[in-house]
């Protein structure tokens, strides 16, 4: 009886649970024509900060080859309660107020679990 739970034993603690923590974020967004230099020049603004959060592993601003007026934001979260710790930063309220008449309409986000690379890769 000892070996057989000192097997289960060697068993239960060889087995490596993994837990998805890293949140990604793509944030969507259509600006005016006139208005994507500044556009652009705010929301590297907003990257530089954000990068620096505790709770943000990347923060990208990417532009669109074939339509200069759509970005895509790829924003890497180390947890579920980093956005929420983003979206109280002055620097994030500096961004919205500054790009929200930009907008050619209204962003959208979709959120996903990190799969690959390791969450460990992105620290």
């Amino acid at each position: 009886m000892i070996i057989i739970a000192n097997y289960f034993c060697t068993i239960a603690t060889s087995i490596k649970v993994i837990y998805i923590t890293m949140i990604v974020v793509h944030v969507f967004v259509k600006v005016k024509e006139e208005h994507i230099e500044p556009f652009k020049q705010a929301s590297v603004e907003n990257a530089r900060n954000s990068i620096l959060e505790a709770g943000i592993s990347r923060f990208d601003v990417i532009q669109q080859t074939d339509d200069p007026s759509r970005f895509v934001l790829v924003e890497v979260y180390r947890d579920t309660e980093a956005p929420l710790k983003h979206k109280e930063t002055a620097h994030y309220a500096l961004w919205r107020d500054t790009v929200a008449e930009m907008m050619a309409e209204p962003r959208y986000s979709i959120k996903y679990n990190n799969i690959f690379p390791a969450d460990e890769v992105w620290e």
